[in-house]
C-alpha cells in the first residue's frame, strides 16, 4: 500500500469516525476512560441507527478500526450488521482507546464538580494539557493489571492522560495505518471514543489547543471526511438529522455540569 500522494487514477478514500453508543457509565454520568463497560439498550440502538444512516448515505467500507474496549467493538459490530458489512475486516488497537482518566475513573462527574469545584473539574475534563491525578500500578484502574495489555511494554500504559497525551498516541496509528489506507483509495471506518476521536479531529481539522475544549462529539453520530490528494480535509459533515446531532453534542457538554 503506497504512502505517497494519491494519483488521479486512485482517488483518496472517505473516512467516517463514529463514537460508540451510550455505555452504562455514560448513563450513570461516570468518568469511564479505559474501564471496560457495556453498551446500554439505548447505546445498542444508537449503534444500529448509525449503521442505517451510513447505509442510507451509500457508504461502503474497505477497512475498519476500533479500540480494544467493548463499547467501541460492539458499536462497530452492530453498525456493520445494519450495513450488511459484518464481514468487513476489523483492526483493534489500544491507541484508539478512550483517554485514561486516572483517579477520576468511576467517579460521578457532577459529584466531582461539587467536590472540587467547576473550574478544577473543567480543567481535568476539558483542558488540553492538564491530566487528572494518576492511579498507582496497584490499582484495578491501571491498565498494567488488565490482561488485554499484557503484551505491551509497561511504560506505554498510562496512569492518567490529558488530551495532549491522547493526541501523541493516536497520531502514530493515523500516520502508519489509516492514512496509507485512505491514500490507496480505501474507505475507512473508525469507531472509538469521545477523546480519541477529538484527538484525531484536532489533527485533521487544525483545531487549536484552546478551541478543542469546546468540541463535543455525540454518541452514535457518524462524522464523514473527504480529502484531497494530500490528505487535507476538503469536506466534513455529520450524517443524519442535524438537529438531533446538535442536541446530542450539547448533552455531552452538560455532563459534568460545567
Amino acid at each position: 500500500m503506497s504512502s505517497g500522494a494519491a494519483t488521479a487514477l486512485t482517488p483518496v478514500g472517505t473516512l467516517v469516525i463514529l463514537r460508540h453508543g451510550q455505555s452504562t457509565w455514560n448513563q450513570q454520568n461516570l468518568f469511564t476512560g479505559w474501564h471496560d463497560v457495556a453498551l446500554t439498550d439505548q447505546g445498542r440502538a444508537e449503534a444500529v441507527a448509525a449503521g442505517v444512516t451510513m447505509r442510507e448515505a451509500g457508504l461502503r467500507f474497505d477497512a475498519s478500526h476500533t479500540s480494544v474496549l467493548t463499547r467501541a467493538v460492539v458499536t462497530q459490530q452492530l453498525a456493520l450488521e445494519a450495513m450488511d458489512q459484518v464481514w468487513l475486516p476489523v483492526q483493534r488497537h489500544w491507541r484508539l482507546n478512550e483517554r485514561h482518566y486516572g483517579a477520576l475513573q468511576g467517579l460521578d462527574k457532577a459529584a466531582t464538580t461539587e467536590r472540587h469545584g467547576a473550574e478544577q473539574t473543567h480543567l481535568w475534563r476539558r483542558s488540553y494539557d492538564v491530566p487528572p491525578p494518576p492511579v498507582g500500578t496497584d490499582s484495578d484502574e491501571h491498565p498494567i493489571n488488565d490482561p488485554r495489555y499484557r503484551l505491551l511494554p509497561p511504560d506505554v500504559l498510562p496512569a492518567s492522560e490529558c488530551l495532549r497525551d491522547v493526541v501523541a498516541r493516536v497520531l502514530p496509528y493515523w500516520h502508519d495505518v489509516v492514512a496509507p489506507q485512505l491514500l490507496a483509495g480505501w474507505n475507512v471506518l473508525i469507531t472509538a471514543h469521545g477523546n480519541s476521536l477529538r484527538a484525531l479531529l484536532k489533527h485533521l481539522e487544525g483545531v487549536g489547543d484552546d478551541e478543542i475544549a469546546d468540541v463535543n462529539i455525540p454518541t452514535g453520530a457518524p462524522r464523514r471526511y473527504r480529502f484531497d490528494a494530500q490528505l487535507t480535509v476538503s469536506e466534513v459533515d455529520y450524517l443524519g438529522d442535524a438537529e438531533a446531532v446538535a442536541a446530542a453534542a450539547e448533552a455531552v457538554a452538560r455532563q459534568a455540569g460545567t
